[in-house]
Parts: C-alpha cells; sequence; structure tokens
C-alpha cells in the first residue's frame, strides 16, 4: 500500500477544521472515484443482541478486539461522556442501531488501514454517522469536511456531486490520512489531537514538549480544550462498546444482508431509477449515496453505488432501458417495487397478524415481542420520526399489543 506523502506545509494553512472542532490537515492523493471494490465483509453476522460476555464472534468482538487505546476507568471524562451518550438507553440504541451498517463498513476499512478500532467510531463523535449536508463553507459528511479540506484531499465539491458525502471515498481519504498520521507520530492519541486540531500544529507542540508519557491518559498538552475534549468522547463512546452492560444498554446485531458494499454502474441514471433497479426506495438510496446531489447517479462523479448487500444481485441483473420511468421485466430476475409496498404481500401470514388495513386505507402493526420503533419503521420504509408523530408518541418506546398507525393519517 502506497503510504500518503504530506501536501506542502503552505497547503496545510489553508485547511479548516471540521463542525465538533478543528479538521485534519489532510495530505492526501486524490481520492474521487476509487475504483469500486467491495469491502470484504471480515466479521460474522451477530444473530441477536451482542452482550460483552457473549462467546460468539461479531462484529462488536471484532471492534473491541481492534481497540489500542485507553478503557473507561482510564480517566474520570471518559465515564462521565460515556454516560451522557447513553443517558437514555433506547434512543441511544436506536441511535447506534440505525449507525450500525455505515459503523461497519467504516470498521473494515479502518482495518483494511491498520488504524485503531477507535476510529471506526469517529463519525459518531461528529456526526453519529448521518450524511449531513454542508451549506456553503460548512462542513458535510459524517466526517464532517470542510470544503478547503476536501479540495486538499482531491474530494470533488460541486453543485452537482459532494464527495464528503461520498462514504467508501471519503471513509478511505480519512483512513489513509489517520495512518500517515500515526506513522508521523507513533501515538494514537496524538492522531486524534492532529485529527482535530491539525498535524503541524501537534508536532510543533511534540518537538518543544516532547511525546507524552502514557499517564495521563489524556495527554496534557498545550492544546485546546475542545482538542482534550474531542479524545474523551472517542475513547468514551468505545468504553460503551467495550462495556454496554455497564451503562444498561445492548448493542444491535447487524444481518449480513444488511451490510454495505459497493457495486459498479456503467452508466448515469435518475437516482429514482437506480432505487427502483435496487428493489429499495428512491428515500433509502440517497440516504446511502447522498454524494448525489441533483436527483442523478452519475457515473463520471462516481463509479459505484453504496447498498446493503442483499439488493446487490437485484441491481445487477434488473438493467433500466434508457428514458424509461421503470425496470423493465428481464427473463429469469425479478424486478421489486419500494421495499414498503411489497411487506405485506411478502409476509402474508405474519401481517395478518401483526398488521391490518382500515377501510379509510390506513394501516396499522400490532407490537410484538423483542419489537422496537426502529426495527417497525424499519419494517415498513419509515423514519422513526414519523412513527412517533402518527402515533402521537413523546419517546421511541413501545410494548408488545400495542397497535400503531405506520401509514399517514388520511
Amino acid at each position: 500500500m502506497r503510504r500518503l506523502r504530506p501536501l506542502p506545509l503552505a497547503m496545510s494553512a489553508l485547511l479548516a477544521a471540521c463542525a465538533t472542532t478543528p479538521t485534519p490537515k489532510p495530505q492526501a492523493p486524490k481520492v474521487q472515484a476509487p475504483a469500486p471494490e467491495p469491502v470484504r465483509d471480515i466479521s460474522h453476522p451477530v444473530m441477536g443482541t451482542t452482550r460483552p460476555n457473549d462467546n460468539g464472534a461479531g462484529m462488536w468482538d471484532q471492534l473491541r478486539g481492534s481497540f489500542q487505546m485507553a478503557d473507561c476507568d482510564a480517566d474520570p471524562g471518559i465515564t462521565l461522556w460515556a454516560r451522557r451518550y447513553t443517558q437514555n438507553p433506547e434512543r441511544f440504541e436506536n441511535q447506534l442501531a440505525a449507525a450500525a451498517p455505515r459503523l461497519a463498513y467504516v470498521q473494515q476499512v479502518a482495518a483494511r488501514h491498520h488504524v485503531a478500532g477507535e476510529f471506526a467510531l469517529l463519525p459518531w463523535v461528529e456526526s453519529q454517522y448521518r450524511p449531513i449536508p454542508g451549506g456553503k463553507n460548512m462542513p458535510a459528511g459524517m466526517w464532517q469536511i470542510m470544503p478547503t479540506t476536501a479540495n486538499a484531499m482531491g474530494i470533488r465539491v460541486d453543485k452537482n456531486f459532494d464527495g464528503r458525502m461520498d462514504v467508501p471515498a471519503a471513509t478511505d481519504a480519512i483512513m489513509a490520512l489517520l495512518s500517515r498520521y500515526h506513522d508521523d507520530l507513533d501515538d494514537w492519541r496524538l492522531v486524534d489531537y492532529a485529527f482535530n486540531a491539525g498535524e503541524f500544529g501537534i508536532k510543533r507542540m511534540v518537538a518543544q514538549h516532547g511525546t507524552p508519557s502514557a499517564e495521563p491518559v489524556v495527554p496534557k498538552m498545550p492544546v485546546k480544550a475542545v482538542t482534550r475534549e474531542h479524545l474523551v468522547k472517542l475513547l468514551a463512546i468505545a468504553c460503551v462498546i467495550r462495556e454496554p452492560d455497564r451503562f444498561n444498554v445492548s448493542l444491535p446485531s447487524l444481518p449480513s444482508e444488511e451490510r454495505l458494499v459497493t457495486v459498479a454502474i456503467d452508466n448515469s441514471m435518475p437516482i429514482a431509477h437506480a432505487a427502483n433497479r435496487a428493489g429499495m426506495s428512491t428515500d433509502e438510496l440517497k440516504d446511502l449515496n447522498a454524494g448525489f446531489r441533483n436527483g442523478v447517479v452519475d457515473s463520471s462523479a462516481s463509479s459505484y453505488l453504496l447498498l446493503p448487500s442483499n439488493h446487490v444481485q437485484q441491481f445487477r441483473n434488473s438493467p433500466l432501458a434508457a428514458g424509461n420511468d421503470t425496470a423493465p421485466n428481464v427473463p429469469g430476475t425479478t424486478v421489486l417495487p419500494p421495499l414498503g409496498a411489497t411487506l405485506s404481500a411478502s409476509t402474508a401470514d405474519d401481517d395478518n397478524k401483526a398488521s391490518g388495513k382500515h377501510s379509510d386505507g390506513e394501516k396499522t402493526h400490532t407490537v410484538k415481542s423483542g419489537e422496537s420503533l426502529w426495527s417497525i419503521a424499519r419494517r415498513y420504509s419509515l423514519d422513526v420520526r414519523q412513527l412517533q408523530q402518527w402515533n402521537h408518541l413523546q419517546s421511541a418506546g413501545v410494548k408488545p399489543g400495542q397497535i400503531l398507525k405506520v401509514s399517514a393519517p388520511s
């Protein structure tokens, strides 16, 4: 693997910071539209709730095994922030479940670059893995990269495409950057400081004050409080992953079919066509491929789409006829409508018991044991907030036997 070479010092002075703090001063090669090599699934699917005392290997065990920094009790601030993250356990679980596919993808890219596992959790600190759009001169994407930083990294940002929101390209660029930081600084704590405050400033501090000792865990270097807190926040979310029982939370499972992979595209197409071709809702596909800004999957901007693994084969087997609004029927393949439209048909026996349709067209769902508002929302391709609004719920908690509206009130 080629190592990244630093950009000129003058360029680093132009780089701005990420939303939570000053961002890294990236010196990276051009990463726009990399080869669409699918990320290999290096962990085993977790079948059910994962606890730290589970014997089976899973994505959370894989992640814990890659951690290389301090544990929960190394600094009081770590447990303080861990408790802040989990003060509402149900909300935390829902947030982590929504982030799990992206988290697993980032984890695998981090492993490929030999980056400490804690940094797979960096987007939690920055954005909770959400594809946050950036305004003018504002950070964007789950890594919260500033426009000037993206320009220095060779990431395309224009009115049609924002590569900061391209999960594969941005993640690969950031992980390559973190790997080079560690080559230079030889301390993962300083890597986080450099990501937050800029590489050259941290290098100057090390030259003046020397490499920090192992204690205290949060190095007392003359950095801004927000930079020190950034490291504490990162160690805190890693702490929750280490010891979820300690904070009264469960870590979500991630079935193998929900893992994200890249799939090559040969030509441009409207996002709605690509979604129909993959058997997904347009919103689902746009959320995973938020870099496309004008409603078109532009193959000149990115040569791949990011899809859940269970939609890849259908996408490949269902080419769209140019200019048609729907995919043609190809012998030997099945073209599915968006997921929400097929749920009742594909699970008829179950849904006859669990859900119903009233004469006015309003659909309902009867909550079963083990279900959460998040899992019900995913089942019907809805947003949790929609379910809360339609059912006048003040929280994300639901109980078995509770009847929920799963369509907009008529």
